[in-house]
Order: C-alpha cells, then sequence, then structure tokens
C-alpha cells in the first residue's frame, strides 16, 4: 500500500462517522468513534465522537497497521 492510495483513502472517508482502532505502546490497543475533520500533507485529525478530543495520526501509522479504520 502506498502513501499516495491512503491519502486517497482517508479522504474519501472525510466527514463520516468511523470506528477506530489504535495499537499504541506497550501492546495497548484503543477503540473509538470518530470524524476524520482536517486532512494536511503528513497527518489528518480525527474528532472523537463523545468529547471535543482532537486526536492527530500520521498516514504511516495506517501503513504499518497501528491504526485501523473500521467502517
Amino acid at each position: 500500500m502506498n502513501l499516495e492510495k491512503v491519502r486517497n483513502e482517508v479522504r474519501l472517508q472525510e466527514g463520516k462517522l468511523l470506528h477506530f482502532k489504535f495499537n499504541g505502546s506497550r501492546n495497548q490497543i484503543v477503540e473509538f468513534d470518530g470524524e476524520i475533520i482536517e486532512i494536511y500533507p503528513a497527518i489528518f485529525l480525527v474528532k472523537l465522537k463523545n468529547d471535543d478530543n482532537v486526536k492527530s495520526f500520521s498516514y504511516s501509522d495506517l501503513i504499518t497497521s497501528n491504526l485501523e479504520i473500521i467502517n
């Protein structure tokens, strides 16, 4: 999976409510619902559903499977 393909897939999901699964440090898995609100060349921002927190992720998180977007 190349970077441009991942960017295009993220762009298609912008504005939709999605379920995310993030594999953090020390094998901690965090699942949350959110909406992709902004897209930049190196990162994208996700606004969490249940509060006003915003998380940022890089496209490499998707490429390396540290982050999964589950529809």
